[in-house]
């Protein structure tokens, strides 16, 4: 298996705390270790970006105007990501993008210029695993409190926190004597 070149983040409860439908930049607070797992990807050339269901427009509950304010916060408060994918429909919208579909990991892939087979998706729920399993991405799953068991137990990695999820990636890279530059293989 070919190491990871580019690195996929679910928002919620992964990048930043999770708050149900939040259209409060106010209430946008990192998740311990963000800042310094992004630095460390970043500082190894890696480019990164976030996969994020965002069902709360289809529900009429937020407006992508909001969503847009809440992730102009997280780029303020964890810096600059290489690529966006939101889904705006609900469950029931059966649309190719809502995780656990693929459809975000490979139009991330796709704008990154990486093959999906190069992209590690990391989330704190089976639906982040299930559509990087899908897009032929590799997975490390964060628990929190939302994360069932089954989703843990069946999980191809599992890291109890976000650094250590990324800590994962980097030493893999080691181990496969990677070097990146600009964000593409050496």
């Amino acid at each position: 298996m070919t190491p990871a070149t580019a690195v996929l983040f679910d928002r919620d409860g992964t990048l930043v705390e999770d708050v149900p439908y939040n259209g409060d930049p106010d209430r946008v607070r990192p998740m311990p270790g963000a800042v310094e797992a992004l630095a460390l990807l970043r500082g190894r050339g890696l480019p990164v970006g976030v996969i994020s269901n965002q069902s709360g427009i289809a529900r009429g509950l937020l407006t992508r105007a909001q969503v847009d304010a809440v992730n102009a916060q997280v780029e303020k408060l964890l810096g600059p990501f290489d690529v966006w994918e939101i889904c705006p429909h609900g469950p029931e919208d059966d649309c190719l993008c809502r995780k656990p579909a693929p459809g975000m990991v490979e139009t991330a892939a796709a704008r990154l210029g990486v093959p999906t087979g190069r992209c590690v998706v990391i989330g704190d729920i089976g639906a982040d695993v299930e559509a990087a399993r899908r897009a032929g991405a590799r997975a490390v799953l964060v628990p929190t409190a939302a994360t069932r068991v089954e989703e843990i137990e069946t999980a191809p990695a599992v890291a109890p926190d976000l650094l250590s999820a990324v800590r994962l990636v980097v030493a893999y890279l080691d181990c496969a004597g990677q070097t990146v530059e600009a964000g593409r293989p050496a």
